[in-house]
């Protein structure tokens, strides 16, 4: 009987770790979703200033949905750009205006 006890709490042992090292390879299979605005005017569409040098910056911007690790695309002149979103924030009013701080990554 102690020996049936031991091998089920070995299996309950192990699945409960299987579950913790399946779980980060679950999270990394989540894709980011990518938010397309290069076809909309910077200054009148949405505004976006610089900080760093380029690296960082804010964009505020109308659509529902942009949340952390989001990427955004739009253009400069004929320069395409994609940054993640760091952090956004959403206006109560219109409730689909945002703010968010974002970081320049390569492009996809």
């Amino acid at each position: 009987m102690s020996l049936i006890r031991t091998s089920m709490n070995l299996s309950f042992s192990f699945l409960s770790k299987l579950a913790l090292v399946s779980f980060p390879a679950n999270e990394l299979k989540k894709k980011h979703k990518i938010h397309d605005y290069s076809q909309l005017v910077l200054g009148s569409d949405y505004v976006f200033e610089r900080l760093n040098e380029g690296m960082l910056g804010y964009m505020t911007g109308i659509g529902k949905g942009v949340k952390p690790c989001d990427r955004i695309i739009f253009r400069e002149g004929c320069e395409s750009y994609q940054y993640q979103v760091e952090e956004v924030d959403y206006y109560s009013d219109p409730s689909d205006m945002w703010i968010a701080l974002l970081k320049q990554v390569p492009i996809d």
